[in-house]
């Protein structure tokens, strides 16, 4: 390994743990902001969903732990690691961040600032990362018994929330695209809690509840669980499987609602599920 790369591990630990003192969760990264622990179960032909239970390493997000001894075991396992992240949703700060992207074509700043005016709240001070890119990272705590999802976009163009299951990249952390650092005056500060306005927003709105329909039995029920459980990154990936599945079943027409309905709970929108559905029904051989 080159001496730099030493480096930048020996920088990400000491960033790690210092984010851990501050009782945050944290993950080593690669240089391309991907957990630099691979799945254990990568090569299982029937892969179940798996959260660490099976003791080892290499579950994403859930590996995450603010223990120093837990931390240095990661990075141990993860020589190549330049970075780390930042487990969303976790007490004691059950963190939300507000990725605002440069890379987009809108300015993502202007619509938080709109979204403010309309909705009457503003962001206090809290700790702001700014990107490789020149976008920044806003957290901000949530309340314990608020489970805010992750979502792309949906808040407004270029705004990207990570909540539970999601994770930041931690200041000091070296990637691909460069460097993330604190922005100056706010590395001291603690996240600020999430007005309640906002709060509102970032949360899906409540939807009828629609049950599997009695025709789709208990495979339509387990596809739907299936979609449930995915994390961001794999979410239209799951719902595309578990579609072309039910059409393959024949139940794919009566799926289609409560299929939806888990995957807005994931965190893609009305129009990326149906998208996905329908792309699914056409594979198949069906019409959507």
């Amino acid at each position: 390994m080159a001496t730099t790369d030493r480096q930048a591990t020996t920088l990400a630990l000491a960033h790690a743990l210092s984010a851990a003192e501050r009782g945050l969760a944290v993950i080593p990264l690669s240089r391309s902001k991907l957990p630099a622990l691979r799945s254990p179960h990568r090569d299982d032909p029937a892969p179940s969903p798996c959260h660490g239970a099976c003791g080892r390493l290499g579950h994403g997000v859930y590996d995450a732990s603010s223990d120093p001894d837990r931390i240095r075991e990661l990075f141990a396992a993860t020589p190549w690691a330049t970075g780390y992240g930042i487990a969303c949703g976790l007490p004691p700060h059950h963190l939300i961040g507000l990725d605002l992207d440069v890379k987009t074509g809108t300015d993502s700043s202007a619509a938080l600032r709109e979204l403010a005016l309309r909705h009457l709240f503003t962001i206090p001070p809290t700790v702001v990362v700014v990107t490789p890119s020149g976008g920044r990272h806003l957290w901000l705590s949530g309340p314990p018994e608020v489970v805010v999802p992750n979502s792309a976009g949906r808040l407004a163009p270029g705004i990207d929330i990570r909540g539970a299951g999601g994770y930041l990249v931690g200041p000091g952390s070296r990637t691909d695209q460069g460097v993330y650092a604190a922005a100056p005056g706010t590395a001291h500060l603690a996240p600020a809690p999430c007005p309640r306005s906002l709060l509102r927003l970032l949360l899906p709105p409540p939807r009828d509840h629609h049950p599997v329909p009695t025709a789709a039995g208990g495979h339509g029920q387990g596809l739907v669980q299936f979609v449930l459980a995915a994390h961001e990154g794999q979410r239209n990936t799951r719902l595309f499987w578990a579609a072309c599945r039910a059409y393959e079943d024949g139940i794919g027409p009566a799926l289609v609602t409560p299929l939806v309905d888990a995957a807005l709970h994931t965190g893609l929108s009305e129009r990326e599920a149906r998208t996905t559905i329908a792309s699914a029904a056409r594979m198949t051989g069906h019409r959507p």
